[in-house]
């Protein structure tokens, strides 16, 4: 058993270079949290999380702001590691089933919104929960990703991508010029926000001829990475349509625009209360928000939502493995979406999609990560990654490009993070002990 003695935190809120929208609304810092879990001996795992309140619950963010909303959950993560004094645990799984009843309690009591989305919860326990995989790992000797995983969840992560398709965020104020550059660097996969401000016709109205502009742009450019040389689009509306009808008014666009063949899926339409079934829709629908453990990934397959977004570095990856562990079981591929999280969280996501099936569309693995086109100072966060020099760290021509020497790593995850230790005070990072 893992037992956790003490515990500390710090965070460093990480500027935008302008307001990233989604959801309707806008952000313009993100909050980066560093926890530490320590053992009676003094053995320590470190763990980062990205906050997004507005992902996490877009109402309490719009009734409250991003400053208040933030506060709330590093308050949640503190109140949380109080809970971790003197607990024990098979694995970090086995600890998070302990801890998000406790977490969720907590942070309806600080918020005082009674029906506050479990995602903000989730999103608190990201930090605590990747401290204590990085202490586990050390405990039981085998600092590798695949070898970490408790063997009831193995099963998913049994491939080894050479190549990872990464997708490339067009926010609802990108300007045309800096996709028509995506475009150039070699970006063959572009994830576009849908959702506009505003009411329900006024949303589409932009999201229409948002996509139209793009398309515009994308529909004659050539990649090597598709079977027909066309690039590909998902889109991404974080629930903000309210109805069916609005969505199918939406790819009837697409499709007299002639995109709708470019698009692999459509991320998360719909509320995650609104139950309608979505296999009537003619075009694959992935759920995101909606799933957050494995009930809620079992329901969304049986309304027909058939690809399945993973997002450990929003929901854990502790929960992470059991949502996969369902999709593997039903058939259901995988993607990996962003947080607009730092570079040392693109690193954990990467470990996890590398290891799933490709997807089949393009056959290939894909992850969205878009913090180098909205982070102030990305370039220096991209020297906090304790491997920031290795290749396979490098964006290519719109890819990763893995190989032997990455997956014996597992991407340098488990290395020691100086610049965060330093947030905490930090000490020297020794081997931690597995209590039988």
């Amino acid at each position: 058993m893992i037992q956790i003695a003490n515990t500390d935190s710090a965070f460093e809120s990480e500027p935008l270079r302008i307001p990233f929208g989604f959801k309707g609304a806008y952000l313009t810092t993100l909050w980066q949290v560093i926890c530490r879990l320590v053992s009676p001996t003094g053995d320590q795992g470190i763990g980062l999380a990205t906050q997004s309140a507005l992902y996490a619950d877009a109402e309490l963010f719009a009734q409250h702001g991003e400053e208040q909303s933030n506060a709330w959950m590093y308050a949640l993560v503190e109140k949380s590691l109080q809970h971790l004094g003197n607990t024990r645990f098979e694995h970090p799984v086995d600890m998070m089933e302990k801890l998000l009843p406790l977490a969720m309690q907590e942070a309806v009591k600080l918020t005082g919104k009674r029906d506050l989305h479990t995602n903000f919860s989730y999103n608190a326990l990201v930090s605590i929960d990747y401290a204590a995989w990085q202490l586990y790992a050390k405990a039981i000797g085998h600092l590798n990703f695949f070898e970490m995983i408790p063997q009831a969840y193995k099963a998913p992560f049994s491939y080894r991508n050479s190549k990872i398709g990464i997708m490339f965020q067009i926010s609802y104020d990108m300007p045309l010029e800096a996709i028509e550059a995506a475009v150039d660097e070699g970006y063959f996969i572009f994830k576009i926000k849908t959702g506009h401000p505003g009411n329900q016709a006024e949303m589409l109205e932009k999201d229409m001829a948002r996509l139209t502009q793009i398309h515009e742009i994308l529909k004659e450019r050539y990649t090597p990475h598709t079977p027909d040389g066309f690039i590909r689009y998902t889109m991404d509306a974080n629930g903000r349509y309210e109805r069916k009808d609005t969505l199918l008014r939406y790819l009837d666009h697409a499709r007299q625009i002639g995109a709708q063949a470019r698009i692999l899926f459509y991320e998360e339409p719909f509320s995650m209360a609104d139950s309608q079934t979505v296999d009537d829709i003619d075009m694959a629908i992935a759920g995101d928000e909606r799933i957050f453990d494995e009930q809620s990934a079992l329901e969304s397959i049986q309304l027909g939502y058939n690809v399945i977004v993973l997002k450990s570095v929003a929901k854990t990856l502790s929960t992470t493995l059991k949502i996969a562990k369902i999709a593997y079981d039903h058939g259901i591929p995988c993607v990996c979406s962003d947080l607009t999280v730092n570079p040392i969280l693109v690193e954990w996501q990467k470990n996890l999609i590398a290891r799933l099936a490709p997807f089949p569309a393009i056959n290939m693995a894909m992850i969205e990560t878009n913090g180098d086109s909205n982070y102030t100072h990305w370039l220096q966060m991209l020297t906090y990654h304790p491997c920031h020099e290795a290749p396979w760290t490098v964006r290519h021509k719109g890819a990763f490009y893995l190989d032997d020497t990455y997956y014996a790593c597992s991407g340098g995850i488990f290395k020691p993070y100086p610049h965060y230790e330093r947030q905490l005070g930090g000490f020297d990072t020794i081997g931690a002990i597995i209590d039988e």
